[in-house]
């Protein structure tokens, strides 16, 4: 394929997106073309780019729209929306998410389907106009080149699919639109893992590397990120369908390592697969661009700047985008009189804290030059006011400085250390120095030209160290994963440090596992999908939590409003 055409557009078309999602519709007066096809329709080489890109705007948006990094976050054992003296209680909807129990009138239940299938029908759209072009030479293209371009279509709405069963299991397989007046029928998820399988297989081939794609492949599916879906889907596979698949994942895994689909390598930086320098990183196996003055979907409302106390911009410097609102904290590891909590999930930091040496547990601050240090926000958080006095985050509760815990609680302007009469530490009863937060991509000052660069890093080479760690464990070859583990947590620690697991394995466990799964890919959107696969996700306890009364909960009810509008569509079991 030629690479710097389709490239060019992927930032430009980005920016487009996002003005026609954010300005809105007004005007919903239907005008209709009954005789518009692929063929008239797509005029130039350029036209074709625009519709093959159509859907990857939306794609892009549903990592955090429509709820979908909500649910995966906040039903788990890492993050939370708490009440803060009546901010965030919002009808209690984040409470039903984090006690696991939604209904099907929740809101949220409907939004993933609709947000996904949405990316689902552009992608399809598209590609039913790419296949229906016979004769690319007219756009100035090779039969390769449009391959190339539906292949990748395919891959997008594989990564879609593989959302919605993990979400849903009875999903829908939509293969063609236009046309269509009505949604077709719920397949098994036996069926849908086979066709996501097929469909990703059949693509593969077709794709370009990452090392023929160069400085151009972000945004782009090629063979590596489609071998990806591939390691996910299998790594997942008894969940979905019932029947073990760990052999073919670690079987895929290892090829992409030995760079049989193109040319990876992790960074020796624990920051670098977040910082503005990741869109060219050879970790980012697949990335969406974004940028300040484009789309930034990670950084937007949605996802990391609501995972950020009260005034924490100014602490950094970064006053772009106003104040910050305290959505999402990190679920507290000690109760409030700061005595740690005997439950085995959960208290991501004090997973973090149990390898002292680890450089990520440095306090966030920013170095100039487009450089930072550590990955949390905790205690107090100094900065400069607009008087030019020194002066320290405070909360929208109270002119008090702020002092941020691990912990959740009414501590309101208690200091450090001073024991509170109130020992109430649940989802209703918190305030704003309550909880702490991880900063993965970086918050450089407003002066910084490297500010809100970074691409969103959907398949980090990582990942598929810690897939292929998971499979060799779950065979019995704790030394294999042990080395698997250690090839990125190295990064983490000084040379020579004693917090590397031992070359034969033996201080892994399936709890370590599973938190060596959080610390590594902490608030990026998977920890419910590993808490189910690893059968604790409705058994387990952590933070003001109980066990479930039983399994149906690993999945989600499809929200009323898409049986309402779908009347073929089946509840699924237990709603």
């Amino acid at each position: 394929m030629k690479t710097n055409h389709i490239s060019k557009y992927i930032l430009r078309f980005a920016a487009c997106a996002l003005l026609s999602v954010t300005a809105g519709c007004t005007n919903l007066d239907e005008e209709l073309f009954d005789r518009i096809t692929s063929e008239n329709f797509l005029q130039t080489r350029e036209d074709v780019t625009r519709d093959f890109l159509r859907a990857f705007e939306h794609s892009y948006w549903s990592i955090q729209g429509g709820g979908t990094f909500m649910l995966q976050e906040n039903s788990s054992d890492e993050m939370m929306t708490i009440n803060r003296q009546g901010d965030w209680f919002d009808g209690g909807q984040f409470q039903r998410v984090h006690y696991h129990t939604w209904t099907a009138q929740d809101g949220f239940t409907s939004d993933p389907w609709n947000a996904l299938y949405g990316g689902v029908t552009l992608a399809t759209n598209s590609l039913e106009d790419l296949e229906g072009i016979t004769d690319p030479s007219k756009f100035e293209m090779t039969r390769e080149e449009l391959d190339g371009m539906i292949a990748e279509l395919k891959v997008l709405r594989a990564w879609l699919n593989i959302r919605l069963l993990d979400f849903y299991r009875n999903i829908v397989i939509v293969t063609k639109v236009k046309g269509q007046t009505e949604g077709g029928p719920q397949v098994s998820p036996q069926e849908a893992f086979a066709f996501i399988e097929q469909e990703l297989k059949d693509a593969l081939p077709k794709l370009s590397t990452n090392t023929t794609l160069g400085d151009n492949v972000v945004g782009r599916w090629t063979q590596g990120g489609a071998a990806s879906l591939l390691v996910r889907l299998y790594l997942n596979a008894k969940v979905y369908t019932g029947t073990d698949r760990f052999a073919d994942c670690a079987k895929v895994a290892q090829d992409i390592i030995d760079g049989k689909y193109g040319t990876y390598a992790l960074e020796s930086r624990w920051d670098a697969p977040f910082d503005y320098t990741n869109p060219t990183s050879k970790e980012t196996i697949f990335g969406f661009p974004g940028s300040f003055a484009q789309t930034h979907w990670q950084y937007d409302g949605g996802m990391y700047f609501w995972m950020l106390p009260n005034l924490a911009p100014s602490y950094f410097g970064f006053t772009d985008f106003g104040n910050a609102n305290p959505k999402y904290a990190m679920q507290p590891g000690r109760d409030v009189d700061s005595v740690e909590y005997n439950f085995a999930l959960g208290k991501p930091f004090i997973k973090f804290q149990k390898y002292k040496d680890d450089v990520r547990l440095k306090k966030y601050k920013n170095l100039g030059n487009s450089k930072r240090e550590g990955m949390f926000l905790y205690g107090y958080l100094p900065y400069t006011n607009p008087a030019g006095k020194a002066d320290t985050v405070r909360g929208f509760k109270g002119p008090y400085a702020l002092f941020l815990r691990d912990q959740v609680g009414k501590f309101l302007d208690a200091k450090p250390g001073t024991k509170i009469a109130d020992k109430v530490s649940n989802m209703n009863n918190g305030d704003n120095n309550s909880g702490l937060y991880p900063v993965k991509y970086p918050y450089y000052p407003s002066d910084d030209q490297n500010k809100i660069s970074s691409a969103y890093a959907e398949i980090r080479f990582a990942e598929i160290y810690y897939s292929l760690a998971e499979c060799k464990y779950r065979a019995g070859d704790k030394a294999g994963a042990a080395l698997a583990l250690n090839a990125v947590r190295k990064r983490n620690y000084p040379a020579g440090s004693p917090s590397l697991y031992k070359a034969n394995g033996s201080d892994l466990t399936d709890q370590e596992m599973l938190d060596e799964w959080m610390r590594e890919f902490l608030a990026e959107g998977r920890r419910r999908t590993d808490l189910v696969r690893w059968g604790v996700f409705s058994t387990g306890t952590w933070w003001d939590k109980k066990p479930d009364g039983d399994n149906h909960t690993d999945i989600f009810p499809i929200g009323q409003n898409v049986l309402n509008a779908s009347p073929q569509l089946k509840q699924n079991p237990g709603y």
